[in-house]
């Protein structure tokens, strides 16, 4: 026979109305109180954004967070900025002190397509690491011709710069982006072969983000480069960049923006918060202004916030490049 006795039990769930005492006497179970079930977080809302194609990732892991039309072919506009970016910038013994002069052919070419420009000067000597920045922040389709003419091999520039696109195309296959192809260094596509999609590019993305180099170029708001002139002179190149996550959203630390006819606009984006970085991409969002606001809804279901809601998108200086 089993000596009488009370055992309390401390319930710590502060959920639990009161705590239970089991009565024990002669093995019998006299009183019992009801344990309430512990209380389940509520699943975060699945974002819902304008864009045909997204998708978010780890940037740690590559471990996928969010899709939507990840796997739909698409044309990237200036995001293949992003790949022409980390082609140079893994080119083998890379130098970013050696210096490119401007041809009036990069000119030509910008006013020829009505592109994007970092107005780059016929006859200026600029450093590779300052093209990338021309390249990468008003979205210079100029600095995009420059970097293919001094990084792809061959005799004449055509030679070169189709040199150059096959580079971008192998390193895509390397990383395993088996729906995209690059017919384009700067995603101004003459044949419409120039696509990719967004599971596809955030591959990409990250591969370039890993880069100590593009982390610093994409992630700043202005560059200020000082060029020197065909005679000599000093020049100085004023950039600002047309991502305008930066300074808006907190922990946005890049990429590109990217907008044409067929494309629509687009965004690669990166943020850091804390130990914690997502990259993502949108693609064919409903507008300019929208793009920001779909990556900002994607990088909330991230990082589990709300900032999204009540972002204001920083402006850019009048007369600066927009993409």
């Amino acid at each position: 026979m089993c000596e009488l006795g009370v055992f309390p039990l401390i319930l710590s769930n502060t959920s639990v109305r009161r705590a239970a005492t089991v009565v024990i006497s002669g093995g019998l179970l006299l009183t019992v109180s009801p344990l309430a079930a512990p209380a389940q977080a509520a699943p975060r809302p699945v974002p819902k954004v304008t864009a045909k194609g997204a998708y978010l990732m780890d940037q740690a892991t590559g471990k996928g967070v969010y899709a939507k039309g990840a796997d739909t072919q698409l044309q990237m506009a200036s995001t293949t900025k992003v790949v022409t970016a980390i082609t140079v910038l893994t080119t083998p013994g890379v130098s970013l002190t050696k210096k490119v002069t401007v041809k009036q052919a990069y000119r030509d070419y910008v006013t020829r397509e009505k592109g994007s420009t970092a107005d780059l000067k016929t006859g200026d000597k600029l450093t590779v690491r300052q093209l990338l920045s021309g390249l990468m922040l008003p979205s210079g389709c100029d600095a995009a011709y420059a970097l293919a003419d001094a990084f792809g091999t061959g005799s004449t520039t055509a030679a070169r710069t189709k040199s150059f696109i096959g580079k971008m195309n192998a390193k895509a296959k390397a990383l395993g982006m088996k729906k995209t192809n690059f017919d384009s260094f700067d995603g101004i596509s003459a044949g419409g072969k120039n696509y990719t999609t967004a599971s596809d590019l955030t591959k990409m993305a990250r591969h370039a983000f890993s880069n100590k180099t593009f982390r610093e170029v994409v992630v700043a708001q202005k560059y200020v480069a000082k060029a020197t002139t065909s005679k000599g002179s000093a020049r100085t190149y004023t950039w600002y960049n047309t991502n305008k996550l930066l300074g808006t959203y907190k922990g946005a630390v890049g990429m590109k923006t990217g907008t044409g006819s067929t494309a629509g606009p687009c965004l690669v984006f990166a943020a850091t918060r804390g130990s914690k970085t997502y990259v993502g991409v949108v693609l064919g969002s409903s507008s300019v202004n929208e793009r920001f606001k779909d990556a900002g809804k994607l990088l909330d279901y991230g990082f589990g916030s709300t900032t999204a809601k009540s972002m204001q998108l920083r402006s850019l200086p009048v007369g600066a490049q927009q993409d």
